[in-house]
């Protein structure tokens, strides 16, 4: 037995009845064009790549001679002749602390006032001749919102030999993952 349900009638017009009326009404053909008109639009919108998270990668201050890539600097790092690079990580201290690159030193994330205003006053006491490499790993090296204002900070100071670590990905895939060498703690 199929479930019956009951017609109401309000004013002596049964719903069905009051349905069909508005359906022809200039009510429907408002409706029909305003659904048309956000269907359109939100093709239009999938079409544009920053909602779609396919935004472009913030612009890079530095220039490929101002990088270095994870192979070359653990090969830098296992040189017994020279000076090795000063290494300085520029973000979360919980990352830091997880593992970071055997020598680095943490001055808080440079993405915070207080973190680049402690990087500039650690900076201020270095020559600026010194080989500096900074990096951070928190993510995709594109969207790292600490290292830019790092570069930006120490570049403007003045150091003449300052590189950006390329990590691609993060620090555990491009870094550790590879089985270079890894230091834990504070």
């Amino acid at each position: 037995m199929i479930p019956q349900i009951p017609s109401f009638k309000r004013d002596g017009v049964s719903p069905r009845h009051s349905l069909a009326q508005a359906a022809s009404g200039p009510q429907t053909v408002f409706l029909a064009s305003a659904v048309a008109i956000l269907f359109a639009a939100s093709d239009a919108l999938v079409a544009v790549p920053a909602i779609r998270g396919q935004e472009k990668p913030l612009s890079d201050p530095w220039t490929a001679a101002q990088t270095i890539q994870p192979a070359d600097l653990a090969r830098e790092l296992g040189e017994k002749n020279g000076t090795p690079p000063t290494i300085v990580y520029v973000g979360f201290r919980a990352l830091f602390a997880g593992g970071h690159i055997p020598g680095a030193t943490f001055h808080g994330s440079a993405s915070t006032e207080q973190g680049l205003s402690d990087l500039k006053k650690w900076a201020n006491e270095i020559p600026r001749t010194t080989s500096l490499i900074i990096y951070c790993g928190c993510c995709p090296l594109g969207k790292c919102p600490n290292i830019r204002p790092a570069f930006i900070a120490l570049d403007k100071m003045g150091f003449k030999k300052l590189r950006v670590l390329v990590l691609p990905t993060n620090f555990a895939t491009d870094w550790a993952d590879k089985s270079y060498p890894i230091q834990k703690g504070m």
